[in-house]
């Protein structure tokens, strides 16, 4: 198979089902058809990057059929989430600049039994120090990882709207694209 054929096409939806988390608005998405769909992927996109669990990868589960050679629903999905998700990480940004600036919301998250605070500034600064916002898309890029912390972390650290929006653009494309191509060589060698 190739990217002529959506990943619903490749993968039997109902063990889909099973093995995808994400809730209600994630069942939504593996049922979304015809044009309406796309707005439900970007709605599923905007929401995954600063609220809801699960991962984005969902998305390629949608069966659009628009009529449309396969390429061109998979290509209109992956764009459509990688434009939900850079919308919704720059809401995450601006969430992300104002939590800087509030003491107690850092003072909550540092008494939490996990430091979650500690934790992803480590990891986020060693990424920012090193690769800038190219090392925010690369961390985007990984498959099946909820990025949710990774945009928060950064939006902690970043100023830059614009490079933001970007480089969360980039990695959520690229997550989509690694999928499809990781699905594609297991089912080529099984």
């Amino acid at each position: 198979m190739s990217l002529a054929a959506p990943i619903s096409s490749l993968v039997d939806v109902p063990i889909a089902l099973l093995v995808t988390d994400g809730g209600w608005f994630a069942s939504f998405v593996r049922t979304a058809t015809g044009w309406p769909g796309l707005g439900i992927i970007f709605g599923y996109s905007f929401l995954i990057a600063f609220a809801l669990p699960g991962v984005s990868e969902v998305v390629l589960l949608a069966p659009l059929n628009l009529g449309l050679p396969g390429w061109a629903n998979t290509t209109l999905i992956i764009l459509t989430s990688g434009v939900g998700k850079a919308a919704g990480s720059v809401f995450a940004f601006h969430i992300g600049q104002e939590a800087k600036d509030s003491g107690p919301v850092i003072r909550a998250l540092r008494r939490s039994p996990i430091d979650i605070v500690e934790w992803s500034e480590k990891k986020t600064v060693q990424l920012a120090q090193q690769y800038g916002y190219g090392g925010l898309a690369l961390a985007l890029c990984v498959p099946g990882f909820p990025d949710t912390l990774s945009i928060y972390a950064f939006a902690v650290l970043e100023e830059d709207y614009a490079k933001f929006a970007l480089a969360t653009f980039i990695g959520s494309v690229g997550r989509l694209v690694v999928t499809i191509i990781g699905v594609e060589a297991f089912f080529y060698l099984f």
